[in-house]
């Protein structure tokens, strides 16, 4: 069993930037394929990126391709995401999820464990 807590969210100017944490406990991280997803009120919970064991892939939605970035360590036992040029689109509760399985997946219904959630709101 992984537990997984997310922090790091908040309010945040369009433009700005935030970094986002995700620690576990309960295993080591290092086992897992990690992902960061995000959802809005009333939408579904969508893919934002996702990092492999190693570190050595990693995969973006296109539209944070340039502005986020996913990284980990495995020895902290903990998972970032850093979030640049932020607009109004990215408010969202972003969620950190472990997966199993090594290969990167996009489909949240993959993953395995997820964090409670982080809440992002970009406004002025």
């Amino acid at each position: 069993q992984v537990r997984l807590v997310e922090s790091g969210g908040g309010l945040v100017q369009p433009g700005g930037s935030l970094r986002l944490a995700c620690t576990a406990s309960g295993r080591s991280l290092s086992g897992y394929t990690m992902g960061w997803f995000r959802q809005s009120p009333g939408k579904e919970r969508v893919f934002v990126a996702a990092i492999s064991r190693g570190a050595d892939l990693t995969d973006y939605q296109d539209s944070v391709k340039g502005r986020f970035t996913i990284s980990r360590d495995n020895a902290k036992n903990t998972l970032y995401l850093q979030m640049n040029s932020l607009t109004p689109d990215d408010t969202a509760v972003y969620y950190c999820a472990a997966n199993s399985d090594p290969s990167l997946q996009l489909w949240a219904e993959e993953y395995d464990y997820w964090g409670q959630g982080t809440p992002v709101t970009v406004s002025s």
